[in-house]
This record gives structure tokens, C-alpha cells and sequence, in this order.
């Protein structure tokens, strides 16, 4: 089963809020032990709300299942001891601090090399390790910007828009995680070690792959579509009687089925300016103005039989309310639930990792309370009683304390 792919893997995290512990939390799915290392305050995702999860945010619900947490002030040189003590028995470093701060705390690649050699390790930042941008400080929406990806979003004319969840944290942990797979598999093949920079900026620029090679090639701006693909059409969302359909009829033979059988509108068909894909796009203005009539007069449920009859691509254009009693969804089980492990919390529900296997499935762990499993940690890394005691006493350790269930946000 997947969820073995990686027994035996430890995982040392520094990641906070979304693009690290994306990362990380799918290593924890295929199996590894992952130790997230957080400010004794903890991870700053942990009050990013509302919406709240019991005592965190929903965010550091989303990202930080399958791992355990311990509070550690790495400001401390006890606790940047520790932290070296944790390397030395990993397979991987994964950090999400902006480039320099590892150096600054004495642990990065450079030394943790020295210290590990085989070690994979893997810095997540928002433009980079090096270049003229790579201080720059960048969460998600920013990196949307900076990168072009909020010029296609939206209609011509309107203000910018951004895509609301955070696509890019969620792409720059895909490809972190991808690029860690690829660097254990080197290491099992020769014992050598790798230094990894992800980041968001050129995760977005990937996300764009097909927009930027078109620009590349022909030099013209995007336009603002809303729905609408730029290189086909209709490829796109129509209002009807009682919501929004997504249709996809820009091959030939769907096209002649959707005039012909679907719409009843040979005519359509007909039209020259209509006649090819290409076509289409090039006068999409005319294109929409012909199609709308048509799917304002039936209900969603109605468009969907109707298209679906003849094979042409579509979907209603869901909410999560509507998403949720997708029969899809529910069949595949890609939401997943996981009992709290304290009192008084509350179950959690997300999705669950995506690739399904003819194996076993996986089983979750809730995400950790803050410093929830320092003792196993310390202990696994070589302290006794007496040295953990002392490492809570002096602060070097942070406590973990539960809190109450239902957070506020105070």
C-alpha cells in the first residue's frame, strides 16, 4: 500500500502555513515520520481564521495531518542542538523559512550536509534561493501576482481577481514532494544526498504552462475570459433557467451534435464564422450571444440529460454544498474523516490523498496539537528523563498544553 512507501523514512519539518506542510503531510501519507519542529508560539497557520477547526484554524487543519509536533525555540543554542540531534537520524530536511534564516540558525544545507550527508533537503520559498527577488517575502495571493497568473483570472475590464484557494501553496507542495520522491530514489541509488529549492513563484510560473507557451509563441496578452477557454470553444460556462452549466462541444462531432440534436439548430452548423474551433474562438463575442438564448430556457438538470445524451462534455457549476452530495465524490471516498484524539474534539473532515491504489487505503492521523509528542521525539533522539525535564524547565521545550475545544480566534 502507498501509505508503506515510505516506513522507515523520517521527515525533519520547518514549514509553516501552506506550501511546506502540503509537502510534508503527503510524505506523512505515503508512510513517513514526520517531526514538525514549531516556534514555541507554534506553527503562525494555527491562528490564520476563521474558519476554525476546535483549537486550530481550518488551514493548519488542511496541511498537517500524519505528523507529529514539538514546540522548539530555535533561537536557543539548546534548541538548535536538539533540532541537529533530529537531522542526524532523518532521511529528510523540509524548511519554508525566507533564504538566509537557516543559515543564520546554523542549520542549513551546508551544514546539515556536513553533519548528514545523505540527508535530502528541501527549501520551500516564495521566489527562490538566489536571484534578485530571492529576500523578498511572498504568500500565495502575492505570488498570484507576481507570476501573471491573476491577469488570466476574471473578465476583461473588472478588478483583479485571484483564485481563492490557495493553488499555488497547494502546487508548490505537489512539486516539493515529487522532487523529494526523486531525490530519495537518488540517494537509494548511489548514497548521495541533494539540495532542493521549490518555490512558489516558479510553481505558478508551471501552473501557466500552456498560457506562457502560448505567449511565448505568438507575443499576444492573454484576455480575461471568465470561464472560457483561450484555444477552444464553446469551452465554457452558460447561464440556464435556474443556475450555471459548464459545456465542452469544440471537437467537430460534438459541435454538429450539440446544433443538431441537442439545441435543434442545424442552422448553427452552417454558420461560416462558426464552422471550426478556431473559428469559434476568433468570434466568440457572436459565439455566446447565439449559445445563451438557447441554455436560458431549461433548468441545469435538463442541459446536463440533454448533453450528456450525446456525449458532450458537461457539469454543473457546483458549490460545496453541491459538491458534497456529488455521488462521485461519496463513491470514491475522497473525503476523508479522522477521530479526534482528545476529548471534546471535533471529528475532521478533508480530502484525502488523491491517488487511489489497488492496495490498501490509507488511514489518517488527526493533525498535532502543539508540542503534542515532544517527549516521543526527545526520547527517540537519544534524552532521557532527566534531559527532557530540563529542556521543558529552561524553555527550550514547549509544553503541550490541550486547549479547549472551539476555538474563537481569541
Amino acid at each position: 500500500m502507498l501509505q508503506k512507501s515510505l516506513k522507515n523514512t523520517t521527515v525533519v519539518d520547518f514549514t509553516q502555513i501552506g506550501a511546506g506542510p502540503t509537502c510534508t503531510m503527503y510524505l506523512g501519507d505515503l508512510g513517513a515520520r514526520v517531526i514538525k519542529i514549531e516556534p514555541p508560539k507554534g506553527d503562525i497557520g494555527r491562528a490564520l481564521g476563521p474558519p476554525w477547526h476546535g483549537e486550530n484554524s481550518a488551514i493548519y487543519a488542511a496541511f498537517n495531518r500524519n505528523k507529529q509536533s514539538i514546540g522548539l525555540d530555535l533561537s536557543n543554542e539548546e534548541g538548535k542542538r536538539v533540532a541537529l540531534k533530529l537531522i542526524e537520524k532523518a532521511d529528510v530536511v523540509v524548511e519554508s523559512f525566507r533564504p538566509g534564516v537557516m543559515g543564520r540558525l546554523g542549520l542549513d544545507y551546508p551544514v546539515v550536509r556536513k553533519l548528514k550527508p545523505d540527508v535530502v533537503y528541501c527549501s520551500v520559498s516564495a521566489y527562490g534561493q538566489d536571484g534578485p527577488y530571492a529576500g523578498h517575502a511572498g504568500v500565495d495571493g502575492i505570488i498570484q501576482a507576481a507570476s501573471g497568473l491573476m491577469s488570466l483570472i476574471g473578465f476583461e475590464g473588472g478588478e483583479p481577481c485571484k483564485v481563492q484557494a490557495p493553488i499555488v501553496d497547494v502546487a508548490t507542495g505537489y512539486l516539493a514532494t515529487i522532487a523529494v520522491l526523486a531525490g530519495l530514489h537518488h540517494r537509494a541509488m548511489t548514497g548521495e544526498g541533494m539540495f532542493l529549492d521549490a518555490s512558489l513563484f516558479s510553481s505558478a510560473i508551471a501552473l501557466q504552462q500552456s498560457s506562457i507557451t502560448g505567449y511565448l509563441a505568438d507575443h499576444a496578452v492573454p484576455l480575461k475570459l471568465g470561464s472560457a477557454a483561450p484555444y477552444s470553444a464553446p469551452n465554457e460556462a452558460f447561464r440556464t433557467s435556474d443556475g450555471w452549466i459548464m459545456v465542452a462541444a469544440y471537437s467537430p462531432e460534438r459541435w454538429l451534435a450539440l446544433c443538431k440534436k441537442v439545441l435543434d439548430a442545424a442552422e448553427l452548423a452552417e454558420t461560416p464564422e462558426l464552422a471550426t474551433s478556431s473559428d469559434r474562438v476568433e468570434h466568440r463575442g457572436m459565439l455566446r450571444r447565439v449559445l445563451s438564448p438557447f441554455f436560458e430556457k431549461h433548468t441545469t438538470a435538463e442541459w446536463v440529460k440533454r448533453l450528456e445524451a450525446e456525449d458532450i462534455l458537461c457539469s454543473p457549476v457546483n458549490d460545496y454544498a453541491s459538491l458534497l452530495e456529488h455521488p462521485q465524490l461519496k463513491e470514491r471516498g475522497i473525503l476523508v474523516e479522522m477521530q479526534p484524539p482528545r476529548p471534546g474534539g471535533p471529528m475532521l473532515s478533508m480530502p484525502g490523498f488523491p491517488v487511489r491504489t489497488s492496495r490498501e487505503g490509507h488511514q489518517y492521523k488527526y493533525p498535532p496539537a502543539l508540542s503534542e509528542h515532544a517527549d516521543e521525539i526527545l526520547a527517540w533522539a537519544g534524552y532521557g528523563p532527566d534531559q527532557i525535564d530540563c529542556l521543558y524547565a529552561n524553555g527550550v521545550v514547549g509544553r503541550h498544553v490541550p486547549l479547549r475545544a472551539g476555538n474563537t480566534g481569541e
